[in-house]
């Protein structure tokens, strides 16, 4: 039940900052609207502020937005060049920002949509076109030379002094793909650390970082092998990553961490050797 009030709560949250955006998009409008007074400029440096203006002859008729009436001005007195200019140059901006709103509103709806996408439980989920599968959590275990404990998720390491390595068990992934550029969704339990690590070998296991324990201070150096990666929110604690550069064929995972606590949650899958980029 807690899982499904947190879900709910997530989704309310991502819910009320699109309304907040779309309300700034409606507020822009209002400004737009706003911004159609005219400052009809005179030749002195004033200016009288109008809904509109034409000439007639030796006179300039204009609408006053301060009376709500229609006044007269002798042409001579106004400085027709600039007032025009200056309608130019707002008309100009009116339609930069009437873009850039069509932009944000269309951004927003792919945004929308995207997150609809990813399941509503934590994990990851492996992206292969239209299909989102979900990759299956990895059970780590902490190795040392005495003893090896099996990592429970987000909980902190028992502390040990010297070398450690975390491990998954077996050589290789269940999980695959031919891709070298995999595009996979986060969704996170919390404000964690995630990204994408290659992993090595030991004694035919997977090793998914290493670690040292320092003696007295019983600090815990991480040394996972961190892929350089691109990521994009997409929703409330949910993320798109992908590999910044093609993989080389090799055993992978998607990792969620908190730095310095040992408590690596891994999604762990391969790829293929002999596949394109």
């Amino acid at each position: 039940m807690k899982r499904i009030q947190e879900s709910g709560g997530r989704r309310q949250a991502a819910g009320g900052r699109i309304s907040i955006r779309l309300g700034c998009l409606l507020l822009a409008g209002a400004w737009l609207l706003v911004a159609a007074n005219i400052k009809l400029f005179l030749k002195d440096g004033t200016f009288q502020l109008a809904r509109e203006y034409k000439v007639e002859g030796d006179r300039v008729s204009y609408l006053s937005v301060d009376r709500g009436e229609w006044e007269e001005i002798p042409v001579s007195l106004v400085d027709l060049e600039k007032t025009q200019a200056v309608i130019k140059q707002r008309e100009e901006e009116a339609r930069e920002e009437k873009l850039s709103i069509k932009e944000e509103e269309k951004a927003l709806k792919e945004a929308a949509r995207e997150v609809q996408r990813v399941p509503k439980e934590d994990g990851v989920y492996l992206v292969d076109g239209d299909k989102v599968t979900p990759v299956k959590v990895g059970e780590s275990k902490i190795v040392t030379n005495k003893r090896r404990n099996v990592l429970k998720a987000l909980s902190p390491l028992p502390m040990v002094t010297g070398k450690a390595t975390v491990e998954l068990d077996g050589p290789h992934s269940s999980t695959g793909t031919a891709n070298r550029e995999p595009e996979f969704y986060i969704r996170l339990s919390a404000d964690e650390r995630f990204g994408i690590i290659r992993m090595g070998e030991h004694k035919g296991n997977r090793v998914v970082e290493k670690l040292t324990i320092i003696p007295v201070t019983k600090e815990t150096m991480e040394e996972p092998d961190l892929v350089e990666t691109f990521r994009k929110q997409v929703g409330d604690q949910v993320y798109k990553i992908w590999p910044a550069k093609p993989l080389d064929p090799g055993e992978y995972a998607v990792v969620e961490y908190t730095e310095g606590k040992v408590n690596m949650q891994v999604w762990d899958f391969f790829v293929a050797p002999g596949t394109g980029s």
